[in-house]
């Protein structure tokens, strides 16, 4: 297992975290449940921490796949930078939900105002965590990148001819 397979499995938990951690929450405050409210805070806790992780893991990734992609070195330092901003954000909302758990320790309630900063905060790193994610996919995915496709082989053509 090299830098980029490290850094492509660790990525999808704070994507995937974030998007779930915020749709729990907003379910959560719509229902005005508190297990699911904390379930949710907990979850973005979680993908908060994971997005360090992920962001550590960038620099060997790309010393793995340095000079193998057609991408090239400017679409690699957009994601990195996306990336930043991403930790960011992600930080951000992991630890405003930290303070929201904290508000209703003890058996006092969760602070709905907070809950509901955390919500808004949350759904700004999604959309930013979307937005690296994609950056990222460009990198190994081509056919994905706006006005590019996939190189045709000619040969490939000849090969499933009968």
């Amino acid at each position: 297992m090299n830098g980029a397979h490290v850094h492509l499995v660790v990525t999808h938990l704070p994507v995937l975290g974030v998007a779930f951690g915020t749709f729990l929450l907003g379910f959560g405050l719509f229902r005005r449940n508190r297990v699911i409210q904390q379930t949710a805070l907990g979850v973005l806790v979680f993908a908060g921490l994971t997005a360090g992780v992920a962001y550590l893991t960038g620099e060997g990734a790309e010393e793995a796949i340095e000079g193998t992609i057609g991408a090239g070195q400017a679409l690699l330092d957009r994601h990195e930078s996306a990336a930043l901003i991403g930790l960011v954000a992600t930080g951000i909302a992991g630890a405003m939900a930290l303070v929201v758990l904290a508000s209703g320790r003890k058996g006092r309630p969760l602070t709905k105002g907070l809950a509901v900063l955390n919500l808004v905060i949350a759904l700004g790193a999604s959309g930013t965590l979307a937005w690296v994610a994609n950056l990222g996919g460009q990198l190994g995915h081509p056919e994905i990148r706006s006005g590019q496709f996939a190189p045709h082989d000619a040969k490939d053509e000849a090969d499933e001819s009968p």
